[in-house]
């Protein structure tokens, strides 16, 4: 898989535009009325107003998101709507249970008349919540939990043309509530919410493409819906950035963080160059290894943000920590600049840290100052402006509980205006590289040689990227000819009469034109398909009409090139192995370039019937093989001495359906359909349920344990996009994957009345039911609920009754899959009781009632 995004052009050396951080001295003022304002706002009343939240788990981030300017949840666990999974803040990677987010929400602040005030949707304190959902957006999607959803997937329920990710969720919400009861009253001023009047329009967006997945963009339409214009407007992102392992929340691992901003990075390419990164980042300080070794409960990945896109280029930027702390003032703590006669110390009253109260907060939002990171908190910078290290800092530097602020400004947006910010949350992995390299290697202070062992080119890479799909480099969007920012690199010289020539450059686009673009190339969307369990095996059938039909979202092209049949033991993507594939017999042309004495790819693949048509006859070789050729031994054209090339197989041409590969058409004498639509198709052409035949497809997956469940997803994959950069995408090995257990069909159960059966029985607490895959599969549940007791052979629709030996109700369990499916035979029990205890040891009796009879029998439970 390449992960480099270029577009490029070869052409003469030019000079570089380099995007840099405005350093601009203007201040907003710091004026604090004790008198609410009267300016006029149009004030929600609407009654009991609710924060509602959704999820993204589209790619390899799990995030919770909240109808009113927050993402996160305090550390509690949400129910994500398009799944039913519970996920606690920021899961990071998916299905890790590695948590990197306490809360984080956004905070304006503005200059009005006289007022000076900031609205946020949380804060330090958790109880001042200002932004809420819009009344008007409320009414409309209150239905579907306070949210819009979108999607470029045209298999999902939700595809529309307006959509710019695999899974677009849309929220509106405002500061127009005063009532304290809802918006709360800020401890440090104890003064009512005083609303700025502002409305936002948020949109996040996510994807599941391997170079896009470890992000998620957050794209906001502030807009004044007041009478008077906002002076001096500051926007940030607050963030307080916790990071634990779920199962090691109570031991209060998020104490133990650092955080910092990451300015630059240096690339290392043929031509080198230090590109601008600008991410906040926060991590755990040494990626709690277990013994001296990195486990499943090790945080070792890191998680930032960065702005990529403000209403103007010329804002100013600022980061800010601070330790944050209640009960001790002197123990709240930030960095802080000494102050001079131009920029004067401001006074927080109470410590150096939080900035508590509406003033403090807009003057941390627009003082441009960048802390240094928490690691050298314990270093001395009185000689460059810093106050000297607190008491203690050797204790903060090492890791602490800490929040940090991202903020920029300022700007100005008159009534009715509508202002875009756009920023990306961005994760990378193995941040923390050898498991013991914080005690071999740290030292409060002399804090550089750990640093350097932390390994930033994960979340650097992936912070590019998220850059790049916001405005995709060297795409002319709105057609005026202007196609971004650009770097030359020229690898050879030549000295002539008239001065130095360049020769091999090469130019390649690292940003945009500034026209939003939000996409990048993608893969196929996934085939349909279908689960028949049997004993010992599941048939897979599936339609890659979509599949096949579809083209790339960002090129256009129709790049389908294959399928892919995946089984796993859970829904971990490293769980799942690879059972069958398929893809056409086509072939990638690699191009000699003496220039460079490299070989490129200009092409899309060629199939066999093109390259004879090219190559073969009339030139004489009518059995013309690609494959004969190669880089040793290229090719060269008869008509062009200069011109060499060879060719290689496009994955592995397995492409002789139930010959070379184990998936078999449907129907392999159908005809291509006069029609892809399937209602303008004719009769012949459907199925019985209405799809096309001819992209009907099957297999059998057998040889499978009848007792176990299995994972089974199919994916669909490109050939790649050459002009871009990219390899082969495919889709998501893990969304949209189904679950069946290779037992006996739940329509055979029907119709043939079969007896209801239950394993283990006995159930034996001392054996290794979690390693033969009864149940914990994924290895993560705790000891107390991860039992799992199996009922096979169930109707579709049915009641279950556990009982003790003396007739007691120990369990009721409601069996309800009605359309049928491939799990739609089986159930479980996890042995808690209706009294939610553990079941004890001893003999039960089951009841399972349905309208085909009851049955009746018993099982053994041993501790």
């Amino acid at each position: 898989m390449y992960r480099f995004f270029a577009v490029k052009t070869r052409q003469q050396l030019v000079l570089l535009a380099v995007f840099a951080l405005a350093t601009s001295s203007i201040f907003g003022r710091d004026v604090v009325s004790k008198v609410p304002t009267t300016r006029t706002i149009p004030l929600s009343s609407y009654e009991n107003p609710v924060i509602q939240y959704s999820a993204h788990s589209r790619g390899n981030m799990q995030l919770i998101i909240g109808n009113n300017g927050t993402f996160g949840t305090e550390g509690t666990a949400k129910e994500d709507p398009f799944t039913g999974e519970q996920i606690t803040s920021c899961v990071y990677p998916k299905y890790s249970d590695l948590v990197y987010l306490w809360v984080a929400a956004l905070w304006v602040g503005a200059v009005v008349g006289r007022d000076t005030a900031v609205s946020c949707g949380n804060e330090d304190w958790y109880n001042t919540k200002e932004f809420w959902p819009t009344e008007s957006w409320r009414g409309q999607y209150e239905h579907k939990g306070g949210f819009q959803y979108l999607t470029i997937d045209p298999s999902n329920a939700y595809y529309s043309d307006d959509a710019y990710s695999e899974q677009d969720i849309i929220c509106m919400y405002d500061d127009t509530r005063t009532d304290v009861s809802i918006v709360g009253v800020d401890p440090f001023d104890n003064l009512p919410h005083r609303p700025l009047g502002i409305e936002v329009t948020q949109r996040s967006m996510a994807w599941s493409y391997d170079y896009a997945d470890d992000f998620i963009l957050f794209d906001y339409k502030v807009e004044n819906i007041g009478t008077e214009r906002l002076t001096d407007v500051y926007m940030g992102i607050w963030i307080d950035g916790d990071v634990w392992h779920v199962l090691n929340k109570d031991a209060n691992h998020w104490t133990d963080d650092i955080v910092g901003f990451k300015h630059t990075w240096d690339v290392d390419e043929v031509c080198p160059y230090t590109d601008t990164i600008n991410i906040a980042y926060h991590a755990d300080n040494d990626g709690d290894p277990t013994s001296g070794a990195w486990d499943a409960m090790s945080v070792r990945p890191i998680l930032g943000v960065k702005v990529v896109r403000t209403p103007s280029d010329s804002l100013s930027y600022s980061y800010n920590w601070w330790v944050w702390n209640f009960s001790d003032g002197s123990r709240d703590w930030g960095p802080r600049r000494a102050g001079t006669e131009e920029d004067p110390f401001r006074d927080f009253d109470y410590s150096l840290g939080s900035p508590r109260g509406d003033k403090n907060k807009y003057y941390i939002l627009r003082h441009q100052e960048f802390d240094y990171d928490l690691l050298f908190t314990a270093v001395d910078h009185t000689q460059e402006g810093w106050l000297s290290p607190p008491e203690g800092a050797d204790n903060y530097a090492d890791g602490f509980d800490v929040r940090n602020l991202l903020s920029f400004g300022p700007f100005d947006i008159e009534p009715g205006e509508v202002l875009p910010i756009t920023f990306a949350w961005v994760g990378g992995e193995d941040f923390h590289v050898g498991p013991t390299d914080f005690d071999d290697n740290w030292d409060p202070y002399q804090p550089t040689r750990y640093y350097n062992k932390l390994d930033f080119s994960s979340v650097v890479e992936n912070a590019r990227w998220a850059s790049w799909i916001y405005d995709n480099p060297g795409v002319d969007t709105d057609g005026n000819g202007y196609r971004g920012k650009y770097r030359t690199c020229c690898t050879d010289t030549v000295m002539t009469d008239t001065g130095i020539v360049y020769q091999g450059c090469d130019t390649t686009f690292y940003e945009g034109d500034g026209v939003p673009d939000f996409r990048g190339a993608s893969p196929p969307p996934p085939p349909e398909f279908w689960l028949h369990p049997s004993v010992g095996s599941i048939k897979v059938r599936f339609n890659g009409r979509l599949s096949e039909i579809t083209g790339d979202h960002f090129t256009g092209d129709l790049d389908f090139e294959g399928y892919r049949v995946y089984i796993g033991r859970d829904e971990r993507a490293t769980s799942y192995s690879l059972v069958a594939s398929y893809d056409r017999e086509d072939f990638t042309k690699f191009v000699y370039n003496a220039t460079y004495d490299a070989w490129e790819v200009f092409d899309t693949p060629f199939s066999l019937e093109q390259l004879q048509q090219l190559y073969g006859d009339p030139i004489g070789q009518p059995e013309f093989d690609p494959l004969a050729y190669t880089r040793v031994s290229p090719y060269q054209h008869p008509y062009s001495p200069d011109s060499l090339f060879f060719f290689v197989r496009q994955d592995f041409n397995q492409s002789e359906f139930g010959v070379t590969t184990p998936i078999r058409k449907i129907y392999p004498d159908q005809p291509y359909p006069s029609s892809l639509y399937p209602e303008l198709a004719e009769e012949d052409e459907l199925t019985e349920d209405g799809y096309l035949k001819y992209f009907e497809y099957e297999m059998e997956i057998d040889n499978l344990l009848p007792t176990i469940p299995y994972y089974v997803n199919i994916t669909a994959f490109d050939f790649g996009s050459p002009e871009v950069g990219l390899g082969a995408m495919e889709s998501s090995i893990t969304i949209g994957a189904q679950t069946a257990y290779p037992l006996t069909a739940v329509d055979e159960v029907e119709e043939q009345n079969l007896k209801v059966y239950v394993y283990p029985n006995p159930y034996r607490a001392d054996q290794n039911y979690d390693g033969d895959g009864f149940e914990n599969r994924d290895g993560t549940e705790a000891a107390s609920r991860m039992r799992r007791l199996h009922f096979a052979n169930l109707p579709r629709v049915c009641k279950i009754y556990i009982y003790s030996l003396d007739g007691d109700l120990v369990r009721e369990l409601d069996h309800n899959y009605p359309d049928g499916g491939p799990e739609a035979m089986h159930d479980t029990w996890n042995l808690i009781t209706r009294n939610t205890q553990a079941a004890v040891s001893g003999l039960y009796y089951w009841v399972v009632e349905s309208e085909h009879g009851t049955q009746m029998g018993k099982f053994v439970i041993i501790r």
